[in-house]
């Protein structure tokens, strides 16, 4: 019993930690804290299943990889899918580029970005950055790039084609690559 109550505090432990990680994943305080409650209570539950192998938090982020990914499935179905602004034009980004296929202006170079990673006020400008990308853009890169989701299962689960799906993550690192630019690099942090 006493193992079993310190299994749970610990797991509990790691509850501000999964919710942050959902909010940035799903974008809506409600459907992330479900999230959240659905893998603690998954955890708890299957507490036999945890062999040691990893950290509880690595176990539990996994868990809560596949709770994301079934409520973002979830929220597809319920909601009738209609174009958000910027994602049926090519919009800004085709003016970046000559007919050639060359910059029109050429990028600033960003010196050692991987400095960046290590800061803070880095992650809030890319979640600044983030927030401003359409919902179907942003759903696709969050689970291409940060979650690590296959593109087969993202066109599965957003019912979209394998070329809309790449589509998207261009125009996502397009419109990020210009966010950072402007907010980050060009702003001399």
């Amino acid at each position: 019993m006493k193992d079993e109550n310190h299994f749970q505090d610990e797991v509990e432990a790691h509850r501000t930690y999964l919710l942050r990680y959902a909010n940035l994943q799903l974008r809506n305080a409600t459907v992330a804290e479900d999230a959240v409650q659905d893998t603690l209570v998954a955890a708890l539950t299957g507490q036999q299943r945890f062999a040691g192998r990893s950290a509880v938090r690595t176990w539990l982020v996994g868990i809560l990889k596949h709770k994301i990914v079934d409520a973002i499935r979830k929220q597809s179905r319920e909601v009738a899918f209609a174009n958000a602004p910027g994602d049926g034009d090519g919009g800004e980004s085709d003016t970046l580029f000559k007919v050639d296929g060359h910059w029109q202006d050429v990028p600033a170079d960003w010196g050692n970005p991987e400095q960046s990673f290590g800061r803070k006020e880095f992650y809030a400008v890319l979640e600044e950055c983030l927030a401003k990308l359409p919902k179907r853009t942003r759903q696709v890169f969050m689970m291409r790039e940060h979650l690590g989701t296959p593109t087969d299962e993202i066109c599965k689960v957003l019912e979209i084609t394998p070329t809309h799906c790449w589509v998207l993550l261009y125009r996502a690192r397009m419109a990020l690559r210009a966010c950072l630019q402007q907010k980050w690099f060009d702003g001399a942090r």
